[in-house]
């Protein structure tokens, strides 16, 4: 079972960056694939980055990619989400999540099983 806990958030204007953060514990937390989603109000969650275990596969969305950056320390037992050139349209709360698989691999979005409470990332025009 893994623990995950969200922090980072809060309000920027159009243009600026934040930097997300993920701290992952439990006795099996270093077995686990990590990615974030995200969820605006009357929208459905939808994914934005992935991270392996041993960092070496990583996937986007194809409106974060180029602007969004996923890493993950694993001394630290976090993992990180820094964005730039934010958008309003990326205004949501920002997810994280846990998925057990094998150190090399991704898994399918819908495998993510463990998920955090989640950080409100708001965006000003």
């Amino acid at each position: 079972q893994v623990q995950l806990v969200e922090s980072g958030g809060g309000l920027v204007e159009a243009g600026g960056s934040l930097r997300l953060s993920c701290a992952y514990s439990g006795r099996t937390s270093g077995l686990y694939a990590m990615a974030w989603f995200r969820q605006a109000p009357g929208k459905e969650r939808e994914f934005v980055a992935a991270i392996s275990r041993n960092g070496h596969s990583i996937s986007y969305a194809h409106s974060v990619n180029g602007r969004f950056t996923i890493s993950r320390d694993n001394s630290k037992n976090t993992v990180y989400l820094q964005m730039i050139t934010l958008r309003p349209e990326d205004t949501a709360v920002y997810i994280c999540a846990a998925a057990l698989i094998g150190p090399y691999y991704l898994p399918p979005i819908d495998d993510y099983a463990t998920w955090g409470q989640g950080t409100q990332v708001t965006v000003s025009s």
